[in-house]
């Protein structure tokens, strides 16, 4: 390519660029959604003390794709000439995989690996739109739609897949007014009813993606109305957001709950009350089949768990520095068996940042010529990403024993005249004074003792479904890929060198079944 054409591509791109500016996003959140928490029906979601902070988090990420220093670890132009987010377009190979995994972790660092939806989470779906449209037929052209709307504004949309936690033992359609299901089909869409949930950061997201989840067991010929996806804006009339407590607007000051005043991903139930789904937003309309098949079939399955693998991996960057700064400043981090329990930590570190680099190794290809990283690479990730906080929550409970419940109730404390000389002689540090000593024991606090805390480690326990689900989606994958079959195969290929009467196989007739055999 000439310089002249390249700099003329780049002239294209340009104007062809229309990511959200921070401005943009927390311009397209108050767009009068029904958002209730506390009672109160929330008129402005960007302003409001329950959510400003964290869509402030959320508005930072914009600012990264555009900010010079970061355009390019960012984004990249996708096959129609749209510049977007690198995990937003099919990747092509390895290296795009390896390009979209920069993305995702810079992203991540901006909040310490403590938000897990934030927009590039859904673009493991979104992206799909584009290299397989034809499965959702008759559907196609929305699917292709929500593709270029999503890939060219870099579009925050959240998921709710999952039926309330009541009458799971019953036959679906017997939950009809609960679940969410089809109540009626007119001329410019469907009328849906029923709630769905977990729909993390919803209140600040701009649509939804709803489906149900994989587990769920339809009966053909009889819960059609129950097999539907589709996505829909967050300010549909008749869209209700019910939100769980704001731990943002329970925090005392930036001191006291560092991560928890502007990184909560606040969790909420949507109510479908009566809502209209126009037709253009419909992919799946109770199409049984493919409402169960198209987690693996559109290739969700095999990409997600590069952006909460990724996320996960930054987030033990975190733990594990600030496990190991406390045991510093303790004077413990030398003791051997202190050593011996940050060793499992860094392990568990190092494995999830192995595991999501060997996803975009050898990927497996697309009819379409885009590559996903290999299912069971991805179901590998998704297993033990919900195993890690219950492996090395115990060790920090263990190895910190009670330093991290050794603080002054605020920072207020520490401005208080009569208590400031005390708390200098008694809250120090072994190498740190007692101001820098308490800001990182609530630092450590907030990330793995308080509310926000406990909630963090419930969510990455659950974050990638039923944990029965995720153990036999592995196994089935692997099943499917021929790698149980290799696993029996061995075993099968030492059976047939022995028996009763000795070798059976000429490489290994050195005697007969008495004769000891050496071998170096």
């Amino acid at each position: 390519m000439t310089q002249s054409a390249s700099a003329a591509m780049k002239l294209d791109v340009a104007e062809k660029n229309e990511m959200f500016t921070a401005a943009e996003y927390l311009e397209s959140i108050d767009d009068g959604r029904e958002i209730f928490i506390y009672g109160e029906k929330v008129k402005s979601v960007s302003t409001h003390p329950a959510f400003r902070n964290s869509t402030n988090s959320i508005a930072r990420l914009y600012d990264a794709l555009h900010n010079p220093a970061s355009r390019e670890t960012m984004t990249t132009v996708d096959p129609n000439g749209y510049r977007t987010h690198r995990y937003f377009t099919p990747a092509h190979s390895s290296d795009d995989l390896l390009g979209a995994r920069d993305a995702i972790t810079y992203w991540s660092r901006l909040s310490y690996g403590f938000m897990g939806r934030t927009p590039d989470y859904k673009a493991g779906f979104t992206a799909t739109l584009l290299s397989d449209p034809d499965f959702y037929a008759p559907f196609r052209d929305n699917a292709i739609r929500w593709y270029d709307q999503t890939s060219r504004n870099v579009l925050f949309i959240n998921h709710v897949l999952v039926n309330p936690p009541v009458g799971r033992a019953r036959m679906i359609d017997s939950m009809r007014d609960i679940y969410l299901h089809v109540e009626k089909e007119r001329n410019d869409g469907i009328i849906v009813r029923g709630a769905k949930m977990v729909a993390t950061s919803a209140a600040i997201s701009n649509a939804t993606f709803v489906a149900q989840n994989s587990a769920t067991q339809y009966t053909e010929g009889r819960e059609e109305d129950f097999a539907l996806c589709f996505i829909l804006p967050m300010n549909a009339p008749n869209l209700k957001i019910i939100c769980r407590r704001s731990y943002e607007a329970s925090a005392l000051s930036p001191f006291d709950n560092p991560l928890s005043s502007r990184f909560d991903e606040n969790d909420s139930v949507l109510i479908f009350d009566g809502v209209l789904v126009p037709w253009e937003n419909v992919l799946i309309y109770r199409n049984i089949p493919k409402a169960r098949s198209f987690y693996s079939a559109s290739g969700f399955l095999n990409r997600y768990p590069l952006q909460s693998g990724t996320r996960l991996a930054v987030k033990l960057d975190f733990l594990c520095g600030a496990l190991i700064k406390l045991l510093e400043s303790n004077g413990t981090y030398e003791f051997r068996g202190v050593r011996t329990k940050v060793a499992e930590v860094v392990g568990w570190r190092n494995a999830m940042w192995l595991l999501t680099e060997a996803m975009c190794l050898a990927p497996q290809p697309r009819s379409d010529g885009s590559v996903v990283p290999r299912l069971e690479a991805a179901a590998t990730v998704r297993y033990f990403g919900t195993q890690i906080m219950s492996h090395i929550k115990p060790i920090f409970d263990t190895i910190l024993g009670g330093s991290p419940i050794m603080q002054v109730a605020s920072y207020a404390d520490l401005q208080n005249s009569e208590l400031r000389g005390l708390i200098d002689t008694y809250f120090q540090g072994t190498d740190s004074s007692a101001e820098d000593r308490l800001k990182l024991v609530k630092l450590v606090w907030d990330a793995i003792g308080s509310e926000f805390g406990g909630r963090h480690e419930l969510y990455e326990h659950n974050y990638a479904g039923n944990n029965e689900q995720v153990r036999l989606d592995m196994l089935n994958h692997s099943t499917a890929s021929g790698a149980i079959d290799q696993c029996k195969a061995l075993v099968e290929q030492c059976l047939s060198d022995y028996g009763v009467d000795g070798w059976r196989n000429p490489v290994w007739q050195f005697g007969g079944p008495r004769e000891a055999v050496l071998i170096d």
